[in-house]
């Protein structure tokens, strides 16, 4: 399709009646505000020194620029106090000075905090330097000298706290207010540099004490979007975009000491080990950046949270590693959907240097050191936008072969776990209209060298793709979007059955017609999309319905995470969303949902909805509340690879309060209950949040959690009964009630000794138990009544012998055992802690001081004690990392 009729295709959306979608008369629509302008100056007189005084000469070749309007909580009104400023460049830097106005400068919040901690009176800018409509450059100074800093993109739907610039502030309150001063060097920032160009403005203010915000582009707090309606920024003639080269070496080494096992050389009790490493920035043309990383390390990353999985799929984690972190929305590919399915996307992460996926076998007399990740030898990723719109992001990554050491009776081997591998992750998205509109494509290609036949489990080569759509219209009131994806796999006939017999699709289901596993197979494809129109912004009225698909076939665990395919989900909603304040709410939503879901036969696999919403009191406090109630569903995975079941329908409830978060101690409450139709099961949360900040350089979180779950319903075994030789075996898919209990505390603690250093604290004891009875045998599992589903074993079938922890079953009663199964109580205790001192000791320099302490311990009898659990995992032997990490950034 040509450029020319592919807009003019995009434009004639805008005109499409969608009669459901219509906005109604007595809606409260507002327009949008006129836009304002500033005009900055290039100076070439000496530039100011970025003390938080402002009295440096320079600043009076430019105007003060006020008049701030009210955006939160009284929208369009009167700030209770003005805020000004004043923004100069050089060929190097841009220059900001704020003066933050205040009638009670002894009130002012200035606390010393670390970097992006808002935690405070503040002040902050926003450069959409692209122009784009869609992205832009946040900068933030507090009160007390601290900064912050965002990648905002997706028109300020997504704000990426982990872009850290390099760039200078100051602030000092004196009896005017507080004044912030801000040097930003033009490296930092990515634009055309061609003559005469605009870019997008906003300035924002929090006053801490009121809860309030001012900013000086006044936008609507219901209005669609953020970016696109900032005013400009004018008078950068002469401003040159430079190509950077930034190196950031680092050098780190680390202690862990553990405890001794006997006749295990490789668990002496103690290790050691030193690396050293490199990161990187160049700016290349047309405003495009690569970072480059070689053997990278995230040794100062904190560990994932505890978990027990009870269920058949992956558990999702998020990326904490900055590597991937930074810049993350640029390469982000969503396959579509909510609930379970939000997480699926082309790209995830971690992935790349994920644990070893192959566990050698080991004889008698042979102990191994297996490494918990793949090594990262080296990644580069290319991000920008050119003038045109397009949008670029590129990543390569490499990593190593990894290898376990094997020790037989003191001889030494090695045996490769993971392949040496590629990933590759290719994102472009072009702008239309303005920023309104965009079509995008991603391309992802993982390539192994299984060079030996051990690895013939795993796919060879595995791609994935996409192309997304997305056009809003009426000032963007309206939107559309749609996407479509797709994956193919190679590889050995055992890696793609392996594929077929996973979780995510069970091609082995004796009653799935539409799909049959073939151990043949060198190859498999598959698609996934996803489609949705609405309206959202301008008015209190928000609607939408939408839906998304994966087809069996679908794959993107190579570089991508999938939960489940074989799935076809269509969901709405309509809300109402209130932004005025009134006699009892700042502000208050409510929003009715409603889901249904088909596998690829046609089958209706779940259907339900709810109705929840919440508010802020005038109090500053907050409610949320959720119901929601499915009916009887059919479950396709519940047997892990046996028949579809069908499950009992649910009703749950969920509630939240949240004390004034601005006190010195706060609180927060909630819970939950969920029960199961048919007495199937129930489960019951609750957490509690205490947050306590003693003194202004000091917080504290202590959020503890339990939760109780009595499941009737829950997977065991798969076993088989009858004579292996006889053509009458048969498969018996094993259920119990299982009645679990967890509890956890998970501790935070931070102290800013300065804004530029500060000790973080976290620190998580879990434990969860599992006690499993009402063992069962599945007989019927589409039967309509819920107890002809199954038949439970009697005590004359069923027998446990302690001698091997297994339950033996004499189906038949004919005295002899027809088949085993290992007894499923499981008590799980672990507790995580990470103690990290982090001083930036020069502006993008930073060195970090890390003890990181883990204690595990798991079996049982299935009792939960919370007592003795505890007791037992603080008895447990601890495994202590001590780490220093050291970098130091400079430009060349």
């Amino acid at each position: 399709m040509h450029m020319a009729r592919l807009i003019r295709w995009i434009k004639a959306l805008s005109i499409i009646p969608i009669l459901a979608l219509a906005p109604v008369e007595s809606e409260a629509r507002q327009p949008a505000p006129e836009k304002r302008v500033y005009n900055t100056r290039h100076i070439v007189s000496q530039p100011p020194d970025i003390d938080g005084r402002g009295d440096d000469p320079a600043w009076d070749d430019v105007e003060w620029s006020g008049g701030f309007t009210q955006l939160d909580p009284d929208d369009g009104g009167e700030p209770s106090q003005q805020t000004a400023f004043k923004i100069i460049f050089d060929d190097h830097n841009l220059y900001v000075l704020i003066r933050a106005f205040d009638t009670e400068p002894d009130r002012i919040t200035s606390r010393v905090t670390r970097r992006d901690d808002w935690d405070n009176d503040w002040v902050e800018i926003h450069f959409d330097s692209y122009h784009d409509k869609r992205t832009a450059f946040s900068f933030t100074l507090t009160a007390s000298g601290g900064r912050g800093d965002e990648a905002i993109s997706n028109d300020g739907n997504d704000w990426d706290a982990s872009w850290d610039p390099v760039w200078y502030g100051a602030s000092t309150i004196d009896e005017e207010g507080w004044l912030a001063e801000m040097r930003i060097p033009l490296s930092q920032l990515r634009f055309s540099g061609e003559e005469g160009q605009v870019w997008g403005l906003q300035v924002q203010r929090r006053l801490y004490r009121r809860e309030e915000r001012s900013g000086w582009q006044h936008i609507h707090r219901n209005s669609p979007g953020w970016v696109s309606l900032f005013g400009e920024l004018r008078g950068l003639e002469g401003i040159e975009s430079s190509h950077r080269i930034e190196v950031l070496p680092y050098v780190v080494g680390d202690l862990n000491r553990f405890q001794a096992e006997a006749q295990n050389p490789f668990r002496d009790g103690q290790s050691a080990a030193g690396r050293i490493g490199l990161d990187g920035k160049i700016g290349l043309a047309g405003n495009l950046t690569m970072d480059l990383a070689v053997n990278p390390d995230f040794g100062q990353v904190e560990a994932d949270p505890s978990r027990v999985n009870l269920s058949a799929f992956e558990l999702f984690f998020e990326e904490r590693r900055p590597l991937f972190v930074e810049g993350k929305n640029i390469t982000e590919f969503g396959v579509g959907g909510g609930g379970p399915f939000r997480n699926d996307q082309l790209f995830y992460s971690r992935r790349i240097g994920r644990s070893p996926q192959r566990n050698p076998d080991l004889s008698d007399g042979q102990t191994m050191d297996m490494p918990r990740n793949t090594p990262i030898l080296a990644a580069a990723k290319i991000t920008g936008k050119t003038p045109g719109g397009l949008s670029i992001g590129i990543v390569d990554a490499v990593t190593s072969e990894a290898a376990a050491r094997i020790d037989t009776e003191g001889v030494r081997s090695e045996e490769s776990v993971e392949p040496l591998t590629n990933y590759l992750v290719a994102r472009l998205q072009q702008d239309f209209n303005d920023g309104g509109t965009s079509l995008g494509t991603m391309l992802t290609a993982t390539n192994r060298n299984n060079n030996r036949a051990h690895f013939d489990f795993l796919n060879r080569a595995a791609y994935t793709g996409g192309i997304d759509f997305r056009h809003q219209w009426s000032d963007r009131t309206y939107w559309l979007n749609a996407s479509l994806s797709f994956s193919h796999i190679r590889g050995e006939p055992e890696a793609i059955t392996r594929v077929q017999r996973n979780s995510a699709r069970y091609y082995q289901r004796p009653d799935a017609s539409y799909v049959a596993l073939d151990s043949t197979l060198t190859a498999l494809s598959g698609h996934g999309g996803s489609f949705g129109i609405g309206r959202s912004g301008n008015s209190p009225w928000n609607m939408g319905i939408s839906g998304t698909w994966r087809s069996p076939g679908l794959e993107l665990n190579d570089v991508g995470f999938l939960r489940q395919a074989d799935v076809f989900m269509q969901n709405s909603w309509f809300g109402y969303r209130s932004e005025k304040p009134n006699r009892i709410f700042r502000a208050y939503n409510v929003f009715i949902n409603q889901w249904q879901g088909f596998n690829f036969g046609r089958e209706r696999k779940f259907l339900g909805g709810n109705i929840n919403g919440g508010g802020q009191f005038n109090n500053y406090w907050w409610v949320w509340f959720s119901m929601m109630s499915e009916i009887t569903g059919l479950s396709t995975t519940a047997l892990r690879g046996g028949p579809a079941l069908k499950t009992p329908g649910n009703v749950e409830f969920n509630v939240d309060v949240d004390t004034d978060g601005r006190k010195k101690v706060s609180f927060g409450i909630g819970g939950g209950h969920n029960r199961l139709r048919d007495d199937a099961g129930r489960s019951s949360w609750v957490y509690l949040s205490m947050r306590y900040r003693p003194s202004n350089a000091m917080n504290i979180r202590i959020n503890p959690f339990f939760d109780a779950n009595w499941n009737e319903m829950q997977y065991v075994s798969n076993e088989s009964f009858g004579d292996a030789d006889m053509a009458d075996q048969a498969d018996r898919y094993l259920l119990g009630r299982v009645d679990q209990k967890t509890l956890g505390i998970s501790i935070r603690l931070n102290y800013s000794i300065t804004n530029n250093m500060s000790i973080q604290y976290y620190g998580r004891p879990y434990i969860s138990a599992g006690r499993y009875a009402r063992f069962k045998r599945i007989t019927d599992p589409r039967a309509g009544r819920y107890g002809d589903r199954f038949e439970l074993f009697s005590d004359d079938q069923l027998a446990y012998d302690d001698s091997d922890g297994a339950y033996r079953v004499d189906e038949d009663l004919d005295g002899q055992t027809d088949y085993t199964f290992d007894d499923p109580d499981f008590n799980f205790r672990q507790f995580r802690s990470n103690l990290v001192l982090r001083w930036e000791y020069t502006p993008g320099s930073t060195l970090f001081l890390v003890w990181q302490q883990q204690r595990s311990r798991s079996g049982g009898t299935g009792a939960f004690s919370a007592g003795q659990d505890l007791n037992d995992l603080f008895d447990t032997y601890p495994s202590n990392i001590f780490l220093l990490k050291f970098n130091y950034w400079f430009s060349l």
